[in-house]
């Protein structure tokens, strides 16, 4: 079990769902939020500010979202100023559609590790445990 997981998304709807599968399948201890990329590194930013050393292992990313969305949201991540956090920090990214230039992009940045299409499940949590 994952101590601690964030999930991005701008659908309230698609985030109470993870929540529900999430903690139906035992995936973590504690599951934060943000409602798009710049909530997410604002959250990271806080994390910093705090001294927290306890991050989230795993990120499940939506693309498209307002004010900043995953493709952006990765760039910002990847940069060394997140270092800290990246270097322990797995990323899925979870799309309602599966376009093959985004898969292929999505491979070109080293902290993601699956590209799924919504809505997660608890077979896709099964399987991830296994990977993980």
């Amino acid at each position: 079990m994952l101590h601690k997981i964030l999930c991005v998304d701008d659908d309230p709807i698609t985030l109470m769902l993870y929540k529900m599968v999430i903690a139906k399948a035992s995936f973590t201890e504690e599951i934060i939020t943000a409602k798009n990329g710049q909530e997410a590194l604002d959250y990271y930013n806080n994390l910093r500010a705090e001294g927290e050393s306890q991050s989230p292992e795993l990120i499940f990313l939506d693309l498209n979202m307002p004010v900043m969305g995953g493709w952006e949201f990765l760039d910002n991540f990847t940069k060394s100023e997140y270092q800290e956090f990246n270097a322990k920090t797995k990323v899925i990214v979870l799309s309602s559609t599966i376009d093959p230039t985004d898969i292929e992009k999505s491979k070109t940045y080293s902290i993601v590790i699956d590209f799924l299409s919504k809505p997660i499940t608890k077979e896709m949590l099964e399987d991830l445990k296994d990977r993980l």
